[in-house]
């Protein structure tokens, strides 16, 4: 079983303050180290500062608390 297994949603987060930097965006698939590779791969690409993040940093899956906000937000979009 895989850690990232049932997971609806990973992100990029500082290994010192565990603070979430950002959330990838698109659907997981893949074993553990395909998913982080992707997904560090991802950021890499966000911009040319990310490759110091990338240093401090680590994949992991979103919690649930973050979810609801992330969708609270995404509802927050529709209703104006």
């Amino acid at each position: 079983m895989g850690r990232f297994e049932g997971a609806e949603k990973v992100g990029i987060r500082d290994k010192e303050t565990r603070q979430l930097l950002a959330v990838y965006p698109y659907k997981i698939d893949g074993t553990d180290e395909e998913i982080e590779k992707t997904v560090k791969d991802w950021y890499y690409k966000q911009s040319c500062i990310a490759e110091e993040f990338l240093l401090k940093s680590y994949v992991d899956e979103l919690t649930e608390h973050e979810l609801k906000s992330r969708k609270d937000d995404d509802t927050k979009k529709y209703i104006s």
